[in-house]
């Protein structure tokens, strides 16, 4: 991981800007490739992420693994995988507006520092923060958005495919090719 990147890292886990630091066990900052052309980001840790102090780890990575194998054909290690907010939320609850704008500035660093070319947000949080909307994932899915330079491409995050069946693993592997067709434009 490059010295920035690192030292972000350090800094973010001596965070204790918000509540959230309080019940944390790791600073869940992210992981991968430093120099990745592709980024996800999902809403925050869960039990398993705080855990192990790493992003998707759980049913929902596993999840999320398989999905980018089998869409965009690489594995986890060639993407990086980061999250709105970088401690768990007590009992998985949504993270509060306090929360994630005191870990904003984390993301938006690892962002600029990765240079991604494509963005996949993972669920209505970071979809929203990094679109600066109010509108939901269900109509924000199916297109593509520029950020920054990059392509922003919003999908369901995992966890609602592995509750909802069918229809949203399908919807996910379609914005999942979307983000293939971007990165090799």
């Amino acid at each position: 991981m490059p010295d920035e990147l690192l030292a972000l890292a350090a800094e973010a886990g001596e965070c204790t800007h918000c509540s959230l630091h309080q019940s944390r066990t790791h600073v869940v900052f992210g992981m991968g490739a430093p120099n990745a052309e592709l980024m996800f980001i999902g809403e925050g840790p869960g039990a398993e992420e705080d855990k192990q102090g790493l992003p998707f780890v759980g049913r929902s990575g596993k999840l999320l693994d398989k999905l980018i194998l089998e869409e965009i054909g690489v594995t986890r290690d060639r993407c990086y995988i980061a999250n709105v907010v970088k401690c768990r939320p007590p009992r998985n609850r949504d993270p509060k507006p306090d929360e994630i704008a005191s870990c904003r500035p984390y993301l938006e660093q690892q962002i600029e520092l990765i240079r991604p070319h494509v963005i996949v947000t993972l669920g209505n949080f970071s979809s929203k923060l990094l679109l600066d909307t109010d509108t939901g994932i269900t109509k924000l899915r199916g297109r593509s958005y520029e950020y920054g330079g990059a392509v922003l491409i919003p999908t369901f995050h995992p966890s609602a495919a592995l509750r909802g069946g069918a229809e949203p693993l399908a919807k996910m592997r379609s914005d999942l090719v979307r983000a293939k067709l971007a990165l090799a434009a």
